[in-house]
């Protein structure tokens, strides 16, 4: 007992310095994960996380008995349970679950596993002699005896995603040498500085982020206009809205201010001013002819010299 209690103690306070040190935790899934599959997990992590596991009911009275000095990590709480462990880490967190889900090994279907995933028995000669034909039609899965052996007609799905697996395609999996299902953790979810979210949230890009938080801009903006309540989105479209009003009022009207003087002077002196934007326009257009003719010359030059090669026709 006293043991216990020792290893008790030293694994609370393990615990506690990670939660100190580390802002970012993975919360894990590890079933059917063997532990040299573990080991090598640690080994890619190393200098960049450290993997942490546990009884969940030794987990949950320890981060109670935090909760009066990290009352944020009573969000981790709902998710203890199963056959889950820690990964804490203060690095990026994509790359830290690219390495945690990434390391996954082939396993052979075992009787009453869950199927991750669906499993196909591909269409093809088997190599098996023709007495093990039983196997096949208790599967339901065509065949034909060609030179000796039992050939598959064509692709058969034996196994459904979230089904157990049955005795008898367990056997015939292994009989035909085919591992369908990886093992390999799971990131259950994640918590950062405080806030705990699904671990599909890093897929989201940057872009992403920033296109829907100025389409939000715009929106606001766009109802603050309609309804006449200014909001910080708002005030600048409303400061430029009112400048053009003031700007329409001293044109219809004998008000005038710096702003409005020189449009009005536009509008009653055009010409004056299409006169005084022409020499300027034809000053730019003997530069840029300028420019031009040494360049014109140059090609006409290189053209000359390509024709004849430096060589007349008699020479």
């Amino acid at each position: 007992m006293g043991g216990t209690r020792a290893e008790k103690e030293v694994y609370f306070t393990k615990l506690k310095a990670l939660l100190e040190q580390y802002p970012s935790i993975f919360i894990v899934n590890i079933d059917n994960v063997s532990s040299q599959q573990l080991h090598m997990i640690r080994v890619s992590l190393r200098g960049k996380g450290v993997v942490l596991m546990g009884k969940n009911t030794m987990v949950r009275r320890a981060v109670r008995g935090f909760l009066g000095e990290f009352p944020q990590f009573e969000k981790v709480l709902p998710f203890i349970k199963g056959n889950i462990g820690f990964v804490f880490t203060s690095g990026d967190l994509k790359d830290i679950r690219e390495i945690i889900v990434s390391n996954k090994v082939a396993a052979p279907a075992r009787a009453g596993a869950v199927a991750p995933n669906d499993v196909f028995v591909p269409a093809g000669n088997t190599g098996m002699e023709p007495g093990k034909t039983s196997f096949f039609q208790a599967l339901g899965i065509p065949t034909k005896i060609a030179r000796g052996t039992i050939e598959i007609v064509n692709d058969v799905q034996v196994v459904s995603a979230g089904n157990k697996v049955g005795t008898s395609e367990a056997t015939l999996l292994n009989m035909l040498n085919i591992s369908p299902f990886t093992y390999g953790m799971t990131v259950v979810q994640v918590y950062d500085n405080g806030a705990v979210f699904p671990s599909a949230i890093l897929d989201i890009e940057e872009s992403t982020l920033l296109s829907q938080f100025t389409s939000g801009i715009s929106t606001i903006a766009a109802i603050s206009l309609a309804i006449g309540i200014p909001t910080v989105p708002s005030v600048v479209h409303s400061l430029v809205n009112s400048y053009k009003n003031l700007l329409a009022v001293s044109l219809a009207t004998d008000y005038e201010f710096e702003g409005s003087k020189k449009l009005k002077e536009y509008l009653a002196n055009p010409e004056a001013f299409a006169a005084a934007a022409a020499p300027a326009a034809s000053e730019s257009a003997p530069a840029a002819a300028g420019e031009a003719a040494p360049a014109a010359k140059e090609e006409e030059k290189e053209e000359s010299e390509d024709d004849d090669m430096g060589f007349g026709l008699f020479d």
